[in-house]
């Protein structure tokens, strides 16, 4: 993965078509990337909810950033503080067991996800993760 801008020219974590990743599968997705911290938050948050309505997400060690799959057309709209999401381009992710790029693993890989998670619902649980963390750090 390496970084780069979405339309609005805010940092994300991306693909780079230099190593190709991404690979035409006929699932087109976006990727909305935050960092680990409020990403595993996140995820808690969807599991105890909607769990059965969360995609994969693929963690990448190297840049402290989760990125959850999300339908296509969803950056076009995505303004949600603290985060990024980027258009594949037309492009899907080769859905494999195996992560798309090194340095990078499945949290939740392909399989056993949904092929999406739903914007409304991600975005919600993002919201209320950055709120916990700021709780947790403010009591320090």
């Amino acid at each position: 993965m390496d970084v780069h801008s979405d339309r609005r020219g805010r940092p994300g974590v991306g693909t780079s078509r230099r190593n190709d990743p991404l690979v035409s599968s006929g699932r087109a997705c976006d990727l909305v990337t935050v960092p680990t911290r409020q990403g595993l938050e996140a995820v808690d948050i969807l599991r105890r909810g909607a769990g059965d309505a969360m995609g994969p997400v693929l963690h990448c060690d190297g840049h402290g950033t989760l990125a959850f799959l999300v339908p296509p057309g969803t950056a076009a709209a995505w303004d949600v503080p603290g985060s990024t999401c980027t258009e594949t381009d037309g492009r899907g992710l080769r859905l494999a067991p195996e992560p798309p790029v090194e340095g990078s693993d499945w949290l939740l890989p392909p399989g056993e996800a949904d092929l999406a998670t739903d914007p409304a619902v991600l975005q919600r649980a993002l919201w209320e993760a950055a709120r916990l963390i700021e709780a947790a750090d403010s009591c320090r």
